[in-house]
């Protein structure tokens, strides 16, 4: 970071203390309302504005997360959980493969009365879901889903925004099918047709992505192809709050 750069952030940093948050928005909104309106760059300026447009996103998700006490909010408001929930029957075994800190490992255990075996890759998530998802039908292991499963066989294997985290995303979930046996598959993905910006942005050479660990963001066209590829068939397939939900069962 050039003087320039920690100059800027230094005043920033003073104007958000003695004006507030609110004042600095309006005051931010204005100057760039004036930069458009000045005749500059068109290009410039649609690309610049597409960047804050994602940096503002990634600043929504904290501020979403600290003011919900260390879970984002979308858990509740898009009620992601129910649509696993829905297609579980009660003892069920279920992988959840990236479990992250447990959220859904624990509804579906409570709600579904399914056994869940939830596996992640970090163990800092595992400590979090031990700590705060606990729950008598659930067990958190710390490992790489993708070379082990805990206790196979399983009947279900649910994957809630991790597929996108993948390399070979068809010969990883064929890795998954075969470590874990399982002959259903319940995956949720982010949908690169969420929004018109998505596309834009990329056109732009702007960072379009909702994490910068995606290494996709799916169409349903490549949706399909993939799980096919990894010889899985789309026996159900929704699209809400700007992903993808679906269920899927190994080919015979």
């Amino acid at each position: 970071m050039n003087f320039k750069e920690r100059a800027i952030r230094v005043g920033i940093k003073l104007l958000s203390r003695f004006l507030g948050l609110p004042a600095l928005v309006e005051i931010v909104a204005q100057l760039l309302e004036a930069r458009v309106s000045s005749g500059s760059s068109p290009y410039e300026n649609a690309e610049q504005l597409m960047r804050l447009d994602s940096k503002l996103y990634q600043l929504h998700g904290q501020a979403a997360i600290a003011q919900s006490g260390g879970l984002h909010p979308k858990h509740k408001l898009t009620d992601y959980h129910r649509f696993f929930v829905n297609r579980l029957q009660p003892n069920e075994r279920v992988l959840d493969f990236g479990t992250g800190v447990g959220a859904v490992a624990y509804d579906i255990a409570e709600h579904a009365g399914a056994r869940v075996d939830g596996i992640d890759i970090l163990p800092e998530n595992i400590e979090a879901a031990r700590q705060r998802f606990a729950h008598e039908r659930v067990r958190y292991f710390e490992g790489d889903g993708l070379k082990f499963s805990p206790n196979p066989p399983y009947d279900v294997v649910v994957m809630s925004n991790v597929l996108e985290h993948l390399e070979d995303r068809p010969q990883a979930l064929k890795a998954i099918q075969q470590a874990s046996s399982a002959p259903r598959f319940l995956i949720r993905v982010p949908s690169f047709e969420r929004d018109w910006r998505v596309a834009y942005k990329r056109y732009l050479g702007v960072e379009w992505r909702l994490d910068e660990d995606h290494k996709t963001e799916y169409t349903i066209e490549q949706f399909h192809q993939e799980l096919s590829e990894a010889g899985l068939e789309i026996v159900h397939l929704e699209s809400r709050w700007g992903e993808i939900w679906a269920e899927a069962r190994a080919g015979h």
